[in-house]
């Protein structure tokens, strides 16, 4: 089985079509969304209507959670003040200007999604099976991984959040971040998504996909959002 996953769109259709494309085009067998729909990019209401249309399985980010249920931070680990004060921007921005119907999409979320493929337990969620804002770095203890896939009766660990991919293999079972669609932290603008292959043995594969990061850098700027935003998505460490 091929399964697509996909995290951390942020109102970034444009990112988020030719992901799409993409996924079409390799055949995937299901494709599935680990959250964050929404924020820092001016279209959450395309993106949320799309994966409607669509009907891909999400599970709810930190931020869709955020916007959902109008909380005051979106849960979100800020280096510093300034970056406080920018998140906090965007958050207040996705809620005025995204639709009530839309926003009763992202308080239906599930937290997790399992699923059971050759014989394997597959948990996806947004930050880890714990918090939905929780970060699991690629750094993170063997034994602090373990204790998660054991308490979750997981075989494989999909999540997103940090924006930043990896596949790590712990006593023989799976973590695999998927990166980002629409705020990519891995040094360049391209959207990255993840190909999971699930057959007798589990191989992963991160596909970056190219597409017009300058329109949705000018989509930021024109709705007001802060500009330093567009500056991170054209250098591709938002």
């Amino acid at each position: 089985m091929r399964l697509a996953v996909f995290a951390d769109v942020h109102s970034n259709i444009h990112a988020f079509n030719e992901v799409l494309d993409d996924i079409n085009g390799r055949q995937a067998d299901m494709t599935v969304c680990a959250g964050d729909l929404v924020g820092y990019a001016p279209f959450p209401n395309e993106v949320i209507e799309v994966i409607r249309k669509k009907k891909v399985p999400t599970v709810m980010g930190n931020y869709d959670d955020g916007v959902a249920f109008h909380r005051i931070a979106c849960g979100c680990d800020y280096p510093d003040e300034e970056a406080m004060r920018l998140g906090e921007a965007s958050l207040k921005w996705t809620k005025e200007h995204i639709s009530d119907e839309n926003r009763e999409f992202l308080r239906a979320l599930p937290k997790e999604l399992r699923l059971e493929v050759a014989g394997r337990q597959v948990l996806v969620v947004h930050g880890s099976p714990r918090r939905l804002n929780e970060y699991l770095y690629e750094d993170v203890s063997e034994e602090y991984l373990k204790e998660l896939l054991d308490e979750s009766n997981a075989d494989i660990l999909i999540c997103g959040h940090t924006h930043k991919p990896y596949h790590r293999v712990v006593w023989g079972r799976d973590i695999v971040n998927v990166g980002s669609v629409g705020k990519p932290k891995h040094g360049n603008p391209n959207a990255v998504y993840t190909m999971v292959n699930l057959g007798e043995s589990v191989s992963v594969e991160f596909i970056e996909v190219p597409y017009d990061f300058e329109a949705t850098s000018q989509a930021i700027e024109a709705a007001g959002l802060p500009g330093r935003f567009a500056e991170l998505i054209r250098a591709g460490k938002a």
